[in-house]
């Protein structure tokens, strides 16, 4: 039965460990003197070595033969441990088994002395996964446990360890392992395996692995499958990812402003199997180490992937300054981040590429405007017809002036005497109607529409669907607003008796425009509108009327005891 190469070459002893000399060291010291601890908590990054450097210990504890502080693996005792007969070491997942009830059974069952080998061992992966009953559960046999027991506690996420947890442990960091470790390991493996791989693949499965030497092993296993000789672009290919190649192409086309090729290019990869999300990472990468090549020039060297070489970098760095990089790095990760939880990525990575390139998108225009009113064509604004049209109404034609003829301007209206202008500000006083004076038929205002001027609610229908929402419900409401058409002046009657709220509304000087052009593409003439405090008294007769009282109300009673001389005694 095949077997992963993840698991085939997991580490057996100390020595075997790669990249982590300064716990592996302290660790065989430990063992070698018999001064080890009764409670471990390692902590790192996935794929360093936590659970394998845990797996030794428990066999070196209990090795009958140990050499130098490593288990031989050969004696009874690193034989059982290692293939899982003997029972006394065991292996717990803390992400299945949090819960308290669990770990008080482990608690009741580890003050028992082991059967087969000198000491009890508990390794409990994910610690961080326990509840917090779990933990004080756990806390006083790991704060005094038997001498025969011991705790090796693993995790990924330190910061949720309880610092109860911490404090009665030895804590051993975990670091990332460094490219170089990485590719010469892999190396290591593809010799024993008789895997062709050459020093570039294993440089660049190395990179890709982010510092985890599972996910290094687990990717070469899966590129070696396929057979053959595994060499850059064998790997990019099994991977689906991009190449540094491509990348530097595709940067120096941003950087050039080559919008059409560079989405061309992206466009040329995608189809190709490659991810966009991974081709954003790949750039991301790439500008990581031109930014840290632009800051730290002298300084830097050991920080960079190592993906690229010196030349590559150099002819990019030449366009790119140290302020572009920086806003194009941070563009990149907004759009890695959006990939995500986008319904189409491709869209997202090829909109983050034309904000690469430096063309302006300006957020006005990507936002549609829902309602705009030009001035300088009032009336074919005015014009759209709604979704449902009212009942069309009869026109009656003009005496006076003839439609040919030119319509004359709107005369000004003369001030009230003796009254001051209106102002919002101050309280509602009672309104007083100007004396009409006689006109002459030359003066006379130009009728357009008869049906208009006598039915305000037909008005409103058509006015209602081009208004905006907070005018909407207030023009079709007959007992805050009433108006009336007379010629070219549109009276607004607005009930005051409440708050002047309505009346600032209607009275402010773009929504009378707006009343007057949508007017205006009504009547097909000028109007003008005139706000006026309270309401006439045809506002009354648009209201429904009210019903009259039941007869066995109070207000009947009161009535007959009136005409009966009764009087109704409280």
């Amino acid at each position: 039965m095949y077997q992963a190469l993840y698991r085939k070459w997991r580490p057996r002893t100390f020595d075997d460990v790669v990249g982590q000399t300064h716990i592996t060291n302290t660790l065989k010291r430990q063992v070698a003197s018999g001064k080890s601890s009764h409670a471990y908590l390692f902590t790192g990054t996935r794929g360093t070595g936590k659970t394998s450097c845990a797996k030794i210990i428990a066999r070196a504890v209990n090795c009958e033969q140990p050499l130098d502080g490593n288990p031989c693996n050969q004696c009874p005792s690193c034989c059982g441990i290692e293939n899982g007969s003997i029972m006394d070491v065991l292996e717990l997942d803390a992400a299945s088994n949090n819960g308290v009830d669990q770990i008080r059974a482990l608690r009741d069952e580890a003050i028992y002395t082991p059967a087969a080998v000198r000491k009890r061992v508990y390794i409990v992966d994910e610690v961080h996964m326990l509840t917090t009953a779990a933990f004080n559960a756990l806390l006083k046999i790991l704060e005094e446990p038997p001498e025969h027991l011991m705790f090796v506690l693993a995790t990924t996420e330190l910061h949720k360890v309880p610092a109860t947890i911490k404090s009665r442990c030895q804590q051993f960091a975990f670091k990332r392992l460094a490219p170089q470790d990485i590719a010469a390991q892999l190396l290591r493996i593809s010799t024993a395996e008789n895997i062709d791989l050459t020093e570039e693949g294993a440089n660049l499965l190395s990179r890709l692995a982010n510092g985890g030497m599972r996910d290094a092993i687990s990717l070469f296993d899966q590129c070696a499958g396929a057979g053959g000789r595994l060499d850059e672009a064998e790997i990019l290919n099994h991977l689906s990812l991009a190449g540094n190649s491509e990348t530097g192409m595709l940067l120096n086309q941003l950087t050039d402003g080559d919008t059409g090729g560079a989405l061309a290019n992206f466009s040329r990869l995608y189809e190709a199997g490659r991810e966009a999300g991974s081709i954003l990472n790949e750039l991301s990468a790439l500008l990581r180490d031109l930014l840290i090549r632009s800051a730290a020039p002298v300084g830097g060297e050991g920080l960079l992937t190592g993906g690229y070489d010196s030349a590559t970098l150099k002819g990019l760095l030449s366009k790119l300054e140290t302020g572009r990089l920086l806003a194009m790095l941070t563009t990149l990760q907004q759009g890695s981040a959006q990939l995500a939880r986008s319904p189409n990525p491709r869209i997202d990575a090829e909109v983050c590429l034309v904000k690469l390139c430096g063309v302006p998108v300006s957020a006005a225009s990507a936002v549609p405007q829902l309602h705009t009113q030009s001035t300088a064509k009032p009336v074919k604004k005015a014009s759209a017809a709604p979704a449902e049209k009212p009942a069309p109404l009869k026109e009656v034609k003009p005496s006076s002036p003839s439609p040919d003829e030119e319509r004359p301007p709107l005369p000004e209206e003369p001030p009230f005497p003796d009254e001051p202008p209106f102002d919002m500000d101050e309280p509602a006083a009672p309104q007083r109607t100007a004396p009409s004076a006689p006109k002459s038929p030359e003066s006379a205002p130009v009728q357009t529409t008869s049906g208009i001027e006598s039915n305000w609610s037909q008005l409103v229908a058509q006015l209602s669907p081009n208004l905006p929402s907070s005018m909407r419900g207030l023009f079709s409401n007959p007992a805050q607003l009433f108006g009336r058409l007379d010629g070219e002046v549109l009276h607004l009657y607005v009930d005051v008796s409440g708050s002047e709220i309505n009346y600032n509304l209607v009275a402010r000087p773009k929504n009378l425009k707006l009343v007057e052009e949508l007017c205006a593409g009504i009547t097909g003439g000028n109007v003008r509108c005139r706000v006026e405090r309270g309401l006439p008294p045809e506002a009354a007769e648009a209201l429904p009327a009210a019903p009259e009282p039941p007869p066995d109300s109070f207000e009947a009673l009161l009535s007959l005891s009136a005409l009966d001389g009764v009087t109704i005694e409280d």
